[in-house]
């Protein structure tokens, strides 16, 4: 082969080693959809600053911002990880208002406390209501306001189409609830296929609205709460885990939501061809933080930090897994958003389907600009990077 092709061909696989690994604009906007895990100022919104509301007080957000924001933890939430890690603004509670404009890089629906299913499903159940009402139906409804009164948004299907839409986490609260005011487990069970299709009609509607990227995390290992391993002690010790000290059967019971979801999602993709939708696998990104807790820097694994939050708190949140016995650290968030973005727990990864959709443009326009040159420009180019 000719030095002149060597050139040619060096350089060609170095354009394209560069264009695919610019990952950080993959998406333009994120729009997301949950509870407490992925509230970023939704529920202050609601309740003001309230004294009941914890998350509006200090040590909250102490972490990172030094002050509370409305997010359920010391600092930053996976929400947030994401949207750094694609090079996007942290993404703006709906009920905070904003501008079209900054409407344009995402909202957040997410309200502490919501459920998939709405309140009057809860009360047919006999199950006592005591929390918000903005439930995921009523989370979709405001994502339909949003459209209808920012014409730039619904009327660019490019704003949707390059969007990233998380679905959750959400349907963890139809169980905490429930749980929390001991009914019956097999009460408790037989509630998640309704859940699930909750979940599926949100995702419908996006769907239908113009969303093609959507994100749907299943739920965490309840059996390694430190609130369900208090309300939830055992003196048998064949209820436990021996290596994790998690709850065994919690921890099944959690198992069994998500394969339902990654069921009904499989089905999902089986009939919207044009749309992604991907499983975020939070329960084995967590799981591996419990089966090897001092590999990812966490001496605590389920204690929580804040007790009380205000009456006992620890010196280290980033030693901790757990922030307030519910919700997690900052630390325990960024180690599960890493492996969403990097693997192994997501399939495929944020990373490999930004790089994909990234590839698949690269490719097209790089083929259009190596077929518009001839080979002698090749060795101009080449001595220019030499030289």
């Amino acid at each position: 082969m000719a030095p002149l092709d060597t050139h040619a061909i060096c350089l060609l696989v170095f354009l394209f080693l560069v264009i695919s690994h610019h990952v950080t604009s993959c998406y333009t906007a994120i729009f997301s959809f949950g509870d407490s895990l992925a509230d970023t100022g939704n529920s202050v919104a609601i309740d003001g600053h309230s004294a009941n509301d914890a998350a509006t007080k200090l040590p909250y957000g102490e972490t990172y911002f030094g002050r509370p924001t409305g997010r359920f933890s010391d600092g930053r939430l996976i929400i947030d990880f994401i949207a750094q890690a694609m090079g996007l603004p942290f993404v703006r509670p709906y009920l905070a208002g904003g501008s079209e404009e900054e409407f344009r890089h995402g909202v957040n629906f997410a309200v502490a406390g919501a459920t998939a299913m709405n309140n009057s499903f809860f009360r047919k159940q006999g199950i006592d209501v005591t929390w918000t009402a903005y439930s995921l139906d009523v989370q979709i409804e405001w994502f339909k306001q949003l459209l209808h009164s920012n014409p730039s948004i619904s009327a660019d299907p490019s704003v949707l189409s390059n969007a990233l839409f998380l679905v959750g986490e959400i349907g963890g609260n139809d169980y905490n609830h429930p749980f929390f005011q001991h009914e019956p487990f097999d009460k408790i069970r037989k509630l998640v296929p309704s859940v699930i299709e909750a979940i599926s009609s949100a995702i419908t509607a996006l769907v239908k609205l113009g969303a093609k990227n959507l994100v749907v995390p299943g739920n965490f290992p309840i059996g390694c709460v430190p609130l369900y391993l208090r309300q939830f002690q055992s003196k048998n010790a064949e209820d436990y885990d021996q290596k994790t000290g998690c709850i065994k059967w919690l921890n099944e019971f959690s198992v069994y939501h998500n394969r339902l979801l990654q069921d009904e999602l499989d089905h999902l993709n089986g009939v919207y061809h044009n749309a992604t939708i991907t499983y975020a696998d939070y329960y084995k990104a967590a799981m591996r933080i419990f089966d090897s807790p001092k590999q990812f820097g966490f001496t605590t694994p389920l204690t929580g930090c804040c007790r009380g939050c205000g009456e006992s708190l620890c010196e280290d949140p980033s030693r901790y897994v757990s922030w307030d016995g519910l919700h997690l650290t900052e630390a325990a968030y960024k180690t599960i958003a890493d492996g969403l973005l990097q693997g192994p727990a997501r399939v495929p990864s944020l990373n490999q389907t930004c790089s994909v959709r990234q590839q698949s443009s690269a490719s097209a326009n790089s083929l259009k600009f190596f077929t518009s040159i001839d080979s002698s420009r090749w060795f101009d180019v080449w001595n220019v990077r030499e030289s």
